[in-house]
């Protein structure tokens, strides 16, 4: 089995479903088990002010206060997923991705941002994406989604609104000049 781990996946353009049309999609894990990553292009109306005023974490005077929490995916909507450059040994509940890149879950690193301490670099995401064993190489096989491995700085130096356009030029493909319809060769 092939592994997309630390790897793009962007929808086509014909892909209509409102939890994933346009989207760039970071997979943070693909084993056995199935798949799991973040939406990384979809800001939300909310910024992590508002996020630290809920938590009651502070914040007021953070760097990062008006950094945008973004829509990570239609499952666990309710929790927070921090992708960020770094080492996933300095916070409570992390794992590694990949070299330089990990995706935390506790409310330390939630603090520490408030802090203006923690990463410099990151993407707080509500919910994720994921993907039942078979589930995603099916929708693969079905020209769901391309495919390319993740560059950081399409994750943490590029707008939002053009991550997905910068993805696509990783494998020189201009995503605006597919057509809508799907096929087989």
């Amino acid at each position: 089995m092939q592994s997309f781990k630390h790897h793009f996946l962007m929808a086509m353009p014909h892909l209509e479903d409102p939890n994933f049309a346009g989207s760039l999609i970071y997979l943070c894990d693909h084993d056995h088990n199935g798949c799991m990553g973040v939406i990384a292009n979809r800001p939300l109306e909310i910024t992590l002010d508002a996020l630290f005023e809920q938590l009651s974490l502070g914040g007021d005077d953070s760097p990062h206060r008006n950094a945008p929490v973004y829509y990570g995916g239609p499952m666990h909507k309710d929790r927070g997923f921090i992708l960020h450059v770094g080492d996933s040994q300095e916070w409570d509940s992390s794992v590694q991705v990949e070299d330089g890149i990990a995706l935390t879950t506790s409310m330390d690193i939630l603090q520490a941002l408030a802090d203006g301490t923690g990463p410099d670099d990151f993407l707080v995401c509500l919910g994720c994406a994921g993907w039942d064993v078979g589930q995603l190489e099916d929708e693969l096989k079905e020209n769901t989604w391309l495919t390319v491995e993740s560059q950081s700085s399409v994750l943490f130096d590029t707008p939002p609104t053009e991550r997905l356009t910068a993805a696509a030029g990783i494998l020189g493909v201009d995503l605006n000049l597919m057509t809508r319809n799907a096929g087989h060769a």
